[in-house]
This record gives structure tokens, sequence and C-alpha cells, in this order.
């Protein structure tokens, strides 16, 4: 199934969001409903709280007095441990539950306020954030929960940041102006990008083959390659030796196809194997055939595996290499010898716009790859020189 993730700063009108994906189909699993059914009366949740916090968070009906649990719960870290330790494992078994119980077709759009806060992003295929002018949601909230303006701006202030939540989001909806312009833009959503990258990752369907295209340098690619590679280090855990941005969109300011190019290091292909289904699960389906690396000295081949994002909004193509073997540092070295030589940057780009002008007509990238090939084999010898002169090592962070 396709996970979407679903968040926004409170007054945002994500609800409007949500109600609009379910209205299309989608399996909607909405955490703070969740979170109210794990404490409701009679459930063990509500039992173990008056444990912890005492009889008085209780209404005189028994029912959960939210007010008075915050004032307990939230008074120090401790106090918050021993309210996560309680709500944390039931919220995520009722989540887990709802997910097992959806179709294996299906949308499944988990609506999470605190998305961003808790780091949960990567857990997502998509990650869609809904946002309004800070304005916009003090009015909102005045009207809807007859929240004071300094008490709605203190809360919006202690949610995440807009810059944190853009740095999230693969999609950007902006809720602050008519309703009928948002609407429009989940129907769009819906429709061009939901139930194709749905249909991707259940009959593990690469991306249709395409001529290259190489276009002005995108400075938001590095942030959209971030947020892959962070789901690709989360699912592949331990298994991975290192997760890396490559290839042309990693280079500020080198024009490129609009495809990013990341690199999954493991130990052995026999680990890349083991990964298939897992990758694909995650909307990785692996490309037909057999794919290899040139040599440096321009004879003989690397084998590789190849997988193609099934997002059919971003292009990715994830090279697996083997530890065991150079490619990889050589797509490392690669990459900073062109940031660091804008000559050399700026000649490679010249060599791209041509060949791509030539194989314009062609229906894939394949030879167009060929073409550009001689140049960059004698430009790895250049960036092997650069190396040994400056010291350079890989970066051992894989955090580009």
């Amino acid at each position: 199934m396709l996970r979407v993730g679903l968040t926004g700063g409170i007054g945002a009108g994500k609800s409007t969001v949500a109600d609009r994906l379910a209205e299309h189909g989608a399996v909607v699993i909405d955490a703070d409903r969740i979170a109210r059914e794990v404490a409701e009366p009679g459930t063990d949740g509500l039992a173990e709280l008056v444990a912890e916090f005492g009889r008085d968070i209780l209404t005189p009906e028994g029912a959960l007095d939210r007010t008075a649990l915050a004032a307990r719960a939230f008074a120090d870290d401790a106090a918050r441990a021993r309210l996560n330790a309680v709500l944390h494992p039931r919220i995520g078994a009722r989540t887990a539950e709802l997910m097992d119980t959806a179709p294996v077709d299906a949308i499944v759009v988990h609506d999470v306020p605190l998305l961003v806060e808790g780091g949960l992003a990567p857990s997502y295929h998509l990650v869609v954030v809904v946002d309004a002018d800070e304005d916009v949601r003090v009015r909102r909230l005045a009207e809807t929960r007859g929240m004071g303006g300094d008490d709605a701006r203190a809360r919006i202030a202690a949610q995440a940041s807009t810059a944190e939540r853009r740095a999230a989001a693969d999609v950007w909806l902006d809720n602050g102006g008519d309703r009928d312009a948002v609407l429009r833009a989940v129907d769009e959503l819906w429709i061009d990008r939901l139930v194709p990258f749905e249909q991707n990752i259940r009959l593990r369907t690469p991306r249709a083959p395409a001529p290259p295209e190489v276009v002005p340098a995108d400075p938001t690619w590095p942030e959209q390659a971030a947020r892959v590679c962070a789901r690709l280090r989360l699912i592949t855990q331990e298994r991975a030796v290192r997760v890396d941005h490559v290839g042309s969109t990693a280079v500020p300011g080198l024009p490129a196809k609009d495809v990013l190019d990341l690199q999954l290091v493991v130990p052995s292909l026999r680990d890349a194997d083991t990964l298939r289904e897992t990758l694909a699960d995650a909307g990785f389906p692996e490309a037909e055939g057999e794919w290899f690396d040139h040599a440096t000295d321009g004879t003989g081949h690397r084998e590789k595996r190849l997988h193609l994002g099934a997002d059919p909004a971003r292009p990715v193509n994830l090279h697996v290499r083997p530890a065991e073997g150079p490619a990889w540092r050589l797509a490392v070295l690669f990459r900073d010898w062109l940031r660091a030589v804008p000559g050399e940057a700026a000649a490679y780009a010249e060599v791209k716009r041509r060949l791509a002008a030539d194989h314009a007509d062609d229906p894939n990238v394949l030879a167009y790859a060929e073409a550009k090939q001689p140049w960059i084999t004698a430009a790895f010898g250049r960036a092997e020189a650069w190396a040994a002169e400056t010291g350079w090592t890989p970066d051992r962070s894989d955090r580009e």
C-alpha cells in the first residue's frame, strides 16, 4: 500500500485535506482520534493514566479531563515520559492494526499533527504538509475554538517552524485562501501522483523511459534528495554502509536531467539482492536487465543493481553498489570534484547539453549515457589527481 503522512500546524486546515482525500477513497487514520480512543472510559489506557497521575485527571463522569492531564503530564520531562510510556505503545499498536486491515491497494493517509516534531517523515512514501499564513491560522482558531490571539500564537510558536515543515514536505498545500483552490490541488494530487504511485509500488512498475532532457539546476534538488535518503536509511538500517546523493543534481548550479541519482552502498551484491523486495515496497522497484559501472581505465565493468523510484512526480535512480568495489567511491569523488572545480563543472555541463540535444529523439537515455562515458572516464583521472593533491577522502557522514 501507499503510506502518506499528512500534517500541518494548528489552524492550517489539515482536516479539509484529509476529508477530501477520504472522499477520493483514501483510508484516513487520524492520530488524534486514536489518542482519544486509547484513553476512553473503560480502557486499560485510562486506568494506567489514573494510576500514574491520580484520579484528579478524571471528570465527574469518569472521562479523561485532558486539561487536568496536561497540567500534570507536561509539568516536567519525567512526567511527559511517563505519559508517553502509557499512550505511545497503545497508539502505535492501534495504528498498526488499522494499517494491517487496509486493502493491499489502499492509499493510507496517516493524519499526524506532530509528524515533523516527532521525526516521523521518513516512515512514509510521501509527506503532505498543509499550511496557511499565521494571521489566517489565528483567525481560524478564534472562530472555531474561541482561542485568544496570544494563546493561538503561542500554540503556533510551540510547534514546528515553517522551515522545518518545508524540509519534510514532498507536497506543500497552501490552504490560506479560497477553499475550492486547495480542494482542486488535492484532486490533482490524488489523480496525478497518489493513484499512479500506489499502482507502481503494487505492480513493481519502474517509471517509463524517456529521452534525455537537461534542465537548469534546481536549488531544491539537495533537499529533495535528503528526504529520499532519510527513507532509505530507515528501511535499510544496518544493512547500508552508506547512502549518498551523487550525480549532477548533487552539484549546485549544474544543469542536469531532473532525476535524483542516489547510491546505496551495501557490503556485497548478495546483500543488494536480499534488499530487492524491501526497496520495492518502499517505492524503488528494481530495473530489469543487468547494470554496470565502467572501470576507470575504460575497460571492464563493475556490476551493480539499479532501482527506479515509483513516485511519478519525483524520478529517482538508485544505484546499489557493493562496498567491496571501487565504484561507490568514484561516485562520491566525481561529485565532490565537480563541486570544488567550477571549470570542470562548466565543461561537463556543455558536454551534457550537446549530447542531450544529439539524443533528443531517443526513446531512452542509454545512448546518451554511453556517449558521455569517454568524457567521464577521462575526468576520473583528473579527479583522482585532484584527490591526491588535496588529500580528499570520502565523507563518512553519508548525510549529503
